[in-house]
């Protein structure tokens, strides 16, 4: 498989889970101010939405969307428990956080990313997000991950996420039990490997 990723993108998201599920792959790296992969390679050629992560699939086939690979991904290595097994409720469960955080957390603060932004709509955005927040830790409630006892594909998600809180100036001290889930999910080996990958650190 290979991985079309820009550096603390959401792409980080199956950067992660490629590790945590221990699967081979090879990582391309994309501008994507210049929709170019790091061999000069025109992205909208490989994805023609132009954003990533793309997965290209062993036969060639391109995968997008954040929440399509990570059940993908999860799928590969059922042992890896990166989520329920398909056609149970808990594996629609797993689905709602990954439809949730795509729509209702992704688009605020990817917005406030945006070149022009006025610093009205930044600040809506980010009120908006601190509303998901607080409907994160209701459900959470205590327990270590957002499925319960167990990691999965939605918590590697939500890590990526709360990591762009710092760059754009949103405190996270209101939600302390988000910032001891980043904490505990920053420690995982293949956390601190993709990081280490995408920022030349680990967490």
């Amino acid at each position: 498989m290979k991985l079309y990723y820009t550096p603390g993108s959401c792409s980080q998201n199956p950067h992660i889970l490629l590790r945590e599920a221990g699967l081979k792959f090879d990582l391309v790296k994309v501008d994507l101010a210049t929709h170019k992969t790091e061999k000069g390679t025109d992205y909208y050629s490989i994805n023609p939405k132009g954003y990533v992560p793309a997965l290209e699939l062993d036969n060639g086939e391109i995968l997008t969307e954040n929440p399509a690979i990570s059940q993908y991904i999860a799928d590969q290595k059922p042992e890896a428990k990166l989520a329920p097994a398909s056609g149970t409720l808990e594996r629609y469960r797993l689905q709602e956080w990954l439809a949730f955080l795509a729509s209702e957390v992704y688009k605020p603060l990817a917005a406030c990313f945006r070149p022009g932004i006025s610093d009205a709509e930044k600040k809506s955005n980010l009120e908006r997000a601190g509303k998901r927040f607080d409907f994160i830790v209701q459900k959470m409630q205590g327990k270590p991950f957002l499925m319960g006892e167990q990691f999965s594909a939605p918590d590697s998600y939500l890590f990526v996420m709360l990591g762009w809180a710092q760059p754009l100036g949103m405190d996270l001290s209101p939600w302390p039990a988000l910032q001891a889930f980043r904490d505990r999910i920053a420690a995982r080996p293949a956390v601190k490997a993709t990081l280490e990958v995408e920022f030349g650190k680990r967490a």
